[in-house]
């Protein structure tokens, strides 16, 4: 697996490329973390969300489809004890609803076949009133971060789509997400987080 081979390495390519954006998305991802939530990482990837959700929750259950990704993730976060690491397909979780108060998914909406089963999905496990936080890299103009996922893809990513601000904002408009509060970590190739509050239940 693609994810699995670049794992020891991917880390070094982010720091070396995107540092900026790299660390910046895990403290700006944090802040809307609150001392009681309990939270899902979907797509942890090696844990640079994760080490910075760790410390602001009450527990963290990252996972990734990846092995190989999931052990660097283990590594980088084993001081918390309240963190653990399980393999896990975003498009099919398999945990009740509404167990979670946030759900946080990084940097795979773009990769995958079918993005609104996996947004089906993250806004099933959430409870009413929590949040759904869906950080990704885009273009703020044109040129911007081609040369890294030329590189990437050539390794033998398979990115399903690209977005901006403005077809980020209508990708999750064109699936009712009417009510997303976005911010942007802005750098060589900025990150886009998309954040969606679950309507709450009537009746």
């Amino acid at each position: 697996m693609f994810w699995d081979r670049i794992s020891p390495l991917y880390d070094l390519f982010e720091k070396v490329y995107n540092g900026r954006v790299y660390s910046g998305t895990g403290e700006k991802v944090a802040e809307f973390i609150e001392p009681a939530d309990t939270v899902l990482e979907c797509a942890c990837g090696t844990g640079a969300i994760s080490i910075c959700i760790a410390p602001k929750c009450r527990r963290l259950i990252a996972t990734d489809f990846a092995p190989g990704m999931l052990r660097q993730a283990a590594k980088k976060c084993r001081k918390y004890e309240n963190t653990v690491f399980r393999r896990a397909d975003i498009t099919h979780l398999r945990c009740r609803d509404g167990r979670f108060d946030k759900a946080v998914a990084g940097n795979v909406i773009h990769l995958l076949p079918d993005p609104e089963q996996a947004m089906h999905e993250l806004e099933r496990v959430v409870r009413p009133g929590g949040q759904i936080i869906i950080p990704t890299y885009i273009n703020m103009s044109k040129g911007t971060g081609t040369a890294a996922v030329r590189f990437i893809t050539l390794l033998g990513a398979d990115f399903k789509r690209q977005f901006d601000l403005e077809s980020y904002k209508r990708f999750f408009a064109d699936m009712g997400y009417e009510n997303a509060v976005y911010h942007v970590v802005d750098g060589r190739m900025p990150c886009a987080i998309a954040v969606i509050t679950k309507k709450e239940s009537v009746g």
